[in-house]
């Protein structure tokens, strides 16, 4: 635990490369420039989130490691289910908290391939996962962010969401690499995005807009459209608002 750091991302990738162990895990009580998919900062008030960076060290082959940032939100989003949240998954890893009609950003995560000598251990990839617990309502970002303490209108617990949070993880991991058909079912199951209208905003400034329709074994999201598939596998992706 540090008392704050700027990335625990950043520290996770520079042990990494001195020859941490898988299981390495970093946290703080204040990380003040963390960041998130797309090169997107975040950061939060002390104490009212968590910010945790796991390492891990996949015996699998490379191709593989695309779908690890499925484990992470299946893992963040049964953690919360468990705890009582209406929680989801929005592609590729977002997760969701559904109240009052709408969906609110409750959870970003980020995971990267660090890559470090033989006598390190090789390549590893450091997880990290950005949770806003106890955030105010006048406290978020952005109208679309929501807190678990706003969310379920009660104080919360965060040394007992990230202990629930990390034996979740492990569980999740060793599914992901003892049979990666049943990681995909489970993420299937809990995905708000398949079934929906999307538009994903693609890199380079393409837009498609279509049908979410299915995740692929790499991880990618299958969009149905005028009449063809399209496979994406990087991009911003917005769900058509519920009704």
């Amino acid at each position: 635990m540090l008392p704050e750091t700027p990335s625990t991302n950043a520290v996770a990738a520079d042990r990494v490369r001195a020859g941490a162990p898988e299981g390495l895990v970093i946290t703080t009580e204040h990380q003040y420039a963390g960041r998130g998919r797309l090169d997107r900062v975040w950061q939060t008030p002390p104490r009212s989130a968590i910010a945790v960076s796991a390492v891990l060290r996949p015996d699998v082959p490379a191709m593989r490691w695309t779908t690890l940032p499925l484990v992470a939100g299946v893992a963040v989003a049964r953690t919360l289910v468990d705890l009582g949240y209406d929680a989801g998954l929005k592609w590729p890893n977002d997760v969701l908290l559904r109240t009052d009609g709408q969906e609110r950003k409750v959870c970003g995560i980020l995971v990267e391939r660090i890559e470090a000598a033989a006598d390190a251990g090789g390549p590893a990839a450091v997880v990290g996962i950005g949770l806003n617990t106890s955030l105010s309502l006048e406290e978020l970002p952005v109208e679309t962010a929501t807190s678990l303490a706003v969310a379920g209108g009660a104080p919360v617990d965060r040394t007992a969401i990230l202990v629930a949070l990390l034996e979740q993880l492990a569980t999740t991991y060793r599914t992901w690499l003892a049979d990666p058909a049943e990681l995909l079912a489970a993420y299937t199951a809990i995905s708000i995005s398949l079934g929906r209208a999307v538009r994903a905003e693609l890199p380079g400034g393409a837009v498609l807009a279509g049908t979410a329709i299915a995740i692929d074994e790499v991880g990618r999201l299958v969009i149905a459209h005028e009449g063809t598939t399209t496979a994406v596998g990087a991009g911003d992706v917005v769900h058509a608002r519920l009704a």
